[in-house]
């Protein structure tokens, strides 16, 4: 979906961190870089990539995430890469034999929001591209969030669990800002155009000999009233309807080719 506008500042509002257990491609990397900025994450570790640091084809996937790329740091451990935290998730979509909290990713946002606005810090781990992470790794977590994915197909690559995750949490936390874009509906009709309008579209019916029987009409033109008034028209839509009823009421002024004139033969093939 495209759609950056180059002329904005990123905001380098506080987020959760996103942390990244030895992920073994730049591509997955530069991906899930992308989708952080995408939803406003910035601040992405890393723990010992395979291919180390800084990474060529990380740069060229993350299809100019510069701000994401540039803030990269790399740890040698996990323990490392999460000191500064007090509130980690771990994300698998693997039981695992521990006693650790299950949650969905809309209620790791709702937490990191509330952890967050307090003005603590909160990350997510991720795990490697191949079996994910270790138990080792999920027991540092305060809790596993796993997605609803379907139970015969659940595994996701990282950029994905990594957009859906950011797609909550930016959720959680902007729920009262407005879409970057909203819809251009135009100017509500005022009663007095759709009033002309129906006006209007009731003399073509007559013309058109639409009213059978004259009893009918007033109620037929009441019901009319009602599905326009329901429609919501703003006041180009009811001129462009009024062109239109306009136009067919007009219809048989215009000569019609294919329409046979009296008194000629049609051409044989």
């Amino acid at each position: 979906m495209a759609g950056t506008d180059t002329s904005k500042d990123f905001v380098f509002r506080p987020t959760p961190a996103v942390i990244l257990c030895e992920p073994q491609l730049g591509e997955n990397i530069g991906a899930a870089a992308r989708a952080m900025a995408n939803f406003g994450l910035w601040d992405l570790r890393l723990v010992t990539p395979r291919d180390g640091w800084p990474n060529e084809k990380a740069t060229a996937a993350a299809a100019k995430a510069d701000h994401v790329i540039e803030r990269v740091q790399v740890f040698d451990t996990l323990a490392d890469a999460i000191a500064d935290l007090n509130l980690v998730y771990a994300t698998t979509a693997r039981s695992r034999e521990m006693f650790k909290p299950v949650i969905g990713p809309d209620e790791a946002a709702d937490r990191m929001t509330a952890h967050i606005g307090a003005g603590h810090n909160a990350g997510i781990l991720f795990g490697r591209e191949r079996w994910g992470l270790n138990n080792e790794e999920v027991a540092l977590a305060d809790a596993i969030v796993t997605l609803p994915v379907e139970p015969a197909f659940a595994s996701l690559n990282i950029a994905q669990a990594v957009l859906v995750l950011a797609y909550e949490w930016r959720r959680a936390a902007l729920k009262d800002a407005p879409l970057p874009i909203s819809g251009d509906t135009g100017t509500p009709a005022p009663r007095e155009q759709l009033v002309g309008l129906i006006e209007q579209l009731g003399e073509a019916l007559d013309r058109a000999n639409y009213f059978k029987a004259a009893d009918k009409r007033p109620g037929m033109m009441n019901n009319i009233r009602s599905m326009f008034a329901r429609a919501g028209f703003n006041d180009q839509e009811v001129r462009t309807l009024r062109g239109m009823i306009a136009s067919l009421d007009r219809r048989h002024e215009r000569p019609n080719p294919r329409r046979q004139r009296t008194g000629t033969a049609m051409p044989k093939d």
